[in-house]
This record gives structure tokens, C-alpha cells and sequence, in this order.
């Protein structure tokens, strides 16, 4: 029971992370381009959706390290994978990306994995 409580917690702060990170991201641009600087860098602090989005990779890093402590990886790496699956279904619906439908055949494939875990 404890294990799958855990993967809630990775999965749920995992996705957070990943939506408000690809948000804030998509709204600063590229951090790559000739006039990306040190203090451009320096400039992210400042955005609390990113700011958020490392506490959730805190919380899903930390909640993944105890489950690593209860259970097997090779349960761990699989259950967790859950992620790309909420993570592609809001990409579509709220970050409002397009999704072809080799991309959902891959997440329907991901979800049937972790179905068999269960």
C-alpha cells in the first residue's frame, strides 16, 4: 500500500513539475540563443512557476528515494511511468500542444505497462 502511495506522490509531483516548466519555459523563449547570458540565467529565479516547479522535482525526487527503499526498481522505474501519460493528456488539453497519434499510441502502450503492474 505504502509503495503505491508513494507512486501517487512521484507521479502527481513529477507532472506538476514538467507542466510548469514547459509553461514558463514556452513563455521566456530560448535560454540558448546568441544573447543568452549568465544574468538571463540568473533572471529564471525570479519566475515563481519555475520556482514551483523545482519544489514538486524536490518532492518527487525525495519521494522516489524512499520508495526505491521499500520496493524493487524494477517496479519503482515502471509504476512511475505513469507520468508520461498524464504528462502527454495535458500537454494536449492544457498546454494546448499538438499530439499525433503516434504520440498517444505510445502513451496508451506506457499505461498498459503499468496496468500490468498492478
Amino acid at each position: 500500500m505504502i509503495q503505491w502511495l508513494l507512486v501517487a506522490v512521484i507521479v502527481a509531483a513529477t507532472t506538476i513539475a514538467d507542466v510548469l516548466q514547459s509553461r514558463e519555459m514556452k513563455r521566456v523563449g530560448s535560454l540558448w540563443s546568441a544573447g543568452a547570458s549568465w544574468s538571463g540565467l540568473a533572471a529564471l529565479l525570479h519566475r515563481p512557476l519555475l520556482i514551483a516547479s523545482v519544489a514538486a522535482m524536490t518532492i518527487s525526487f525525495i519521494a522516489f528515494m524512499i520508495l526505491l527503499s521499500v520496493a524493487d526498481l524494477s517496479f519503482a522505474v515502471p509504476a512511475t511511468a505513469a507520468t508520461y501519460v498524464i504528462e502527454t493528456v495535458l500537454a494536449r488539453f492544457v498546454l494546448r500542444e499538438h499530439v499525433c497519434y503516434r504520440r498517444w499510441a505510445g502513451a496508451l502502450l506506457v499505461a498498459c505497462g503499468v496496468a500490468l503492474l498492478v
